[in-house]
């Protein structure tokens, strides 16, 4: 018996996450997930939580002074989330 259309895991999960549309959910989730390998293991040692909800980063840092450099170079952060992630799903990073 031959199949002719074969698809990978991959492509049956993305077409899962869109069929029940939960694909931004999936994304907001996923840009979460890489701001430790984007800002590094130094400033992620300041990172208390992380959380996205509609479309916003809420960053929690236990350095006031790093959290107000890092809120001089959000717009770099924003496209590098952005960039990972492939698509743009985080509109704003607000540091607390």
């Amino acid at each position: 018996m031959k199949r002719t259309n074969a698809q990978s895991i991959g492509e049956i999960i993305d077409a899962y996450l869109q069929h029940e549309n939960l694909r931004q959910t999936f994304d907001e989730h996923q840009a979460a997930a890489l701001w430790p390998s984007i800002v590094g293991p130094a400033i992620n040692r300041y990172t208390v939580s992380r959380e996205v909800r509609d479309g916003i980063l809420y960053i929690t840092l236990s350095s006031a002074a790093l959290r107000n450099e890092l809120s001089l170079n959000r717009t770099q952060l924003l496209e590098l989330i952005n960039g990972a992630v492939g698509q743009p799903v985080i509109k704003e990073i607000r540091f607390r």
